[in-house]
């Protein structure tokens, strides 16, 4: 049995999404391989004392473009420019715990005099417990001795090299992917990304434990992870803006400012991939989305600095004509 590929934990330590990077790897389309990622705090932060500071994360000096290392990229054989990527999780399974933290100057409440105790620096360790398959990727997550849920890992920085651009792994979000914080991007997801270079050359890292919606205070459970993943390649086709697919429900995503604008844009991309390739009307696929109580809008990802990340949501049972 030809063995499963793989790129280890000290491999996954790009901060760019570029296309000048040379491929860590070379996968077939349909092959099965494996990541095992950093959390976005670089492995520095392991314990409740280590701050985050920049003198426990050196980056943190380089003018906000530290934290979220990704692997990359992975050249898909077969992905040209003009196709999209279709990449599909298979598995997460995040590490024993997690870290939380306060960032001074980022986040929501950093220069709040109300809510002075949220400015930072601070850390939280959350520790994770096995779930029924004996490993974390349906663990429990422990926030306090008398709390705990259910952990739903998932990806929380993945994309592939724009066209031109060198895009930092941490602050930026658009067409291509990014930092886009998507509590979807979870085991069997399948993510659709345009392909702007042959071989798609895709980067993924920040792998979260649990985040809520929003991600208000600018940081989930970031964890250390091993995910499976393979990617299929959609030739000769064109998407907006990233889009997922489960088993029983598709979303289209966008991140953009203000917050409207992202919540429009992934309605219009929802309207345009239900016509296209579902078959619906045009008035149908507007009216699913004003009167379906089953439509949902999600906001993933809500924090300064960054663009706003945006999914809408419909089940696969009502995309009939």
């Amino acid at each position: 049995m030809e063995s499963i590929q793989r790129i280890s934990r000290d491999k996954a330590k790009q901060f760019m999404f570029d296309r000048n990077i040379p491929p860590i790897l070379q996968v077939k389309r349909g092959e099965s391989f494996v990541i095992e990622t950093e959390d976005g705090y670089e492995g520095l932060i392991r314990t409740s004392d280590r701050l985050p500071i920049p003198e426990h994360i050196p980056r943190m000096h380089s003018a906000g473009l530290w934290g979220n290392p990704v692997a990359g990229p992975i050249y898909v054989q077969g992905a040209k420019k003009g196709d999209v990527l279709a990449m599909t999780i298979e598995k997460i399974i995040v590490d024993d715990q997690g870290a939380t933290c306060f960032e001074p100057g980022f986040g929501a409440l950093h220069d709040s005099k109300r809510w002075s105790d949220c400015s930072g620096p601070y850390t939280r360790i959350i520790k994770h417990l096995p779930g029924p398959s004996g490993t974390m990727r349906d663990g429990k997550g422990v926030f306090s001795d008398k709390v705990s849920w259910n952990l739903r890992p998932f990806i929380g920085t993945v994309g592939v090299a724009p066209e031109l651009e060198v895009e930092p792994s941490v602050v930026t979000q658009g067409a291509w992917g990014g930092n886009i914080d998507c509590r979807d991007i979870k085991e069997g997801t399948t993510l659709y990304l345009n392909c702007y270079n042959d071989g798609g050359l895709l980067f993924v890292g920040d792998a979260h434990a649990s985040q809520a919606d929003t991600e208000f205070s600018g940081a989930a459970d970031e964890t250390r992870a091993e995910i499976t993943l393979r990617c299929e390649v959609v030739k000769n086709k064109h998407i907006s803006n990233p889009r997922l697919e489960k088993s029983d429900s598709i979303i289209a995503v966008c991140s953009s400012r203000p917050l409207e604008d992202a919540v429009t844009t992934a309605m219009l991309d929802m309207m345009e991939w239900m016509v296209t390739d579902y078959g619906l009307d045009q008035k149908d696929a507007y009216l699913h989305l004003t009167i379906d109580p089953d439509v949902r809008v999600h906001v993933y990802q809500m924090v300064p600095k960054l663009s706003y990340t945006a999914g809408v949501e419909i089940p696969k049972s009502h995309l009939v004509h």
